[in-house]
């Protein structure tokens, strides 16, 4: 395998957890603030540093150069490759800019020691390809979310509960698939169980209970950066996707598509905004899975490029809901609140974040919601038309919480309510990156061409013989056919 130029990955897994040593024994808050964003900042350019050097070298993948953990697992346990390349620096700046805009009436109940700790296992997760080293990096996730809800004095049962039954029900499936030689029962039985940890993690309906409780319970940036980086997807691609049946993939696309249908629905009844942002972000993260299930080129590229938006536009969304509730606590959704005057610029980023979820013309959501649907529509032609109705309810829920707290009446009050400049700092960046995104796709989306060719290739070499492959469901096999690219438009 390539080798990087020098050791990137190991560099941004170690940097947040040295900042969280360092931050823990600082009992003034402001600086433990200026030590968590150093660290988070140098894992931020370690690797988009990684990502580069990749593109660099002209290698589909490439590890660390002079690799000491290797020297311990006896492998390369921390890789880098097109399809990890840009999540490893999206999920890196979603824990830069969540502690960026932390102020300082929210940073007493936030805790940047275990913030950190969450952003190395979540970059050492992105970067693993070993199968039992990422279950095991799945299964410590679920600490640091933990211990502020018992520091809260919240109860832990339904998240614990469901976390608990994912970390069991992906331990007994990678056992399964692990013993299994070639295909069998015990193949698809192990298969089976994946799919099931990767609806629980993914709160796919009706397992879905543990998102909106963890929302209410733990503070706005946990459960934020608990969530977003859609860890689950990542599982279900490195796990799930190269040894499932086509079948299993269309029950799991689905489930994905009905959790979507319903959490679109559940965002226009909600009368807390927390709720409604976990239903927002929860029938998105939804419709990603819809894409990386469809298992064609087209609905495969479709969803990661969604990926990516859905990570840059929903921690932007979160951030300026975070920020309002900094200044206002917990909003209501059932009155109005007017607060555009006393805050017009992040209204007008709220409106920015929430119209790119949808894929609204010129953000780097609309190829990528484009793509998806011309995928799921190659599909099954309902399954299309679902997935606009998604949009369609998610952009009414968008301007609906609009309009509730920034319109319909005038906000009167003493407290000064515009933006910080560290605030404007995570706006500005974030804004860039959606328009930008928008106006310039095609690099983006080339990327994610790249990486679905390889994940279709290691599918297809699990793939059933041609005979079988016709009860596998609807455009799920035979896959090689789909990796030669020919029902992608454009592919060279």
């Amino acid at each position: 395998m390539t080798t990087l130029h020098l050791p990137w990955l190991e560099l941004a897994v170690l940097a947040p957890l040295l900042g969280a040593v360092l931050a823990a024994r600082r009992v003034d808050v402001d600086w433990a603030r200026k030590i968590s964003l150093a660290a988070s900042g140098a894992a931020l350019l370690c690797v988009t540093a990684a990502w580069i050097d990749l593109v660099w070298v002209h290698a589909f993948a490439a590890h660390d150069g002079y690799d000491l953990l290797a020297t311990v697992f006896g492998a390369d346990p921390l890789v880098i490759d097109e399809l990890s390349g840009p999540l490893l620096p999206l999920a890196a700046l979603q824990f830069f800019l969540t502690i960026l805009a932390t102020l300082r009436t929210k940073a007493a109940r936030f805790s940047f020691t275990w913030t950190l700790i969450a952003e190395a296992i979540v970059l050492a997760t992105l970067s693993c390809r070993t199968p039992w080293m990422l279950v095991s990096l799945m299964t410590l996730a679920v600490v640091p979310p933990w211990v502020e809800l018992v520091r809260r004095g919240a109860s832990p049962r339904v998240f614990l509960i469901h976390m608990a039954l994912f970390a069991a029900l992906l331990v007994a499936g990678q056992t399964l698939v692990g013993a299994s030689s070639g295909q069998g029962t015990l193949r698809w039985l192990g298969a089976g169980l994946i799919a099931a940890a990767v609806l629980v993690r993914s709160g796919v309906a009706p397992l879905h209970c543990w998102m909106a409780d963890l929302f209410d319970r733990a503070s706005f940036g946990t459960a934020l950066l608990f969530v977003t980086p859609l860890t689950g997807a990542y599982v279900a691609l490195r796990l799930l996707l190269p040894v499932a049946p086509g079948w299993l993939l269309g029950a799991v696309e689905l489930a994905s598509l009905a959790t979507a249908l319903y959490a679109s629905g559940m965002t226009l009844v909600q009368t807390d905004a927390r709720r409604f942002f976990s239903f927002l972000l929860l029938s998105n993260a939804s419709l990603v899975l819809v894409g990386l299930e469809i298992a064609t080129p087209i609905g495969l590229t479709g969803g990661l490029c969604v990926w990516l938006s859905v990570g840059l536009a929903l921690t932007g969304f979160g951030i300026t809901l975070r920020c309002v509730e900094a200044r206002k606590g917990r909003m209501a959704l059932d009155r109005f609140h007017g607060l555009y005057q006393a805050s017009p610029t992040l209204a007008g980023f709220f409106l920015l974040t929430g119209l790119a979820s949808i894929g609204f013309p010129g953000t780097i959501g609309f190829i990528a919601m484009e793509l998806l649907v011309d995928g799921a529509v190659s599909s099954t032609p309902l399954i299309g038309a679902a997935v606009v109705l998604v949009a369609a309810l998610n952009g009414l829920a968008v301007m609906h919480a609009y309009f509730r707290i920034f319109t319909g009446c005038e906000h009167t009050g003493t407290i000064d309510l515009r933006i910080r400049p560290a605030e404007r700092v995570a706006v500005l960046i974030l804004s860039a990156l959606m328009i930008g995104g928008g106006i310039f796709p095609q690099a983006g989306v080339a990327s994610r061409r790249h990486a679905v060719g390889a994940l279709l290739r290691q599918r297809a070499r699990f793939e059933a013989p041609a005979p079988h492959a016709s009860n596998h469901g609807p455009n799920h096999g035979p896959v090689s056919a789909a990796v030669s690219g020919g029902s992608f438009p454009g592919a060279s």
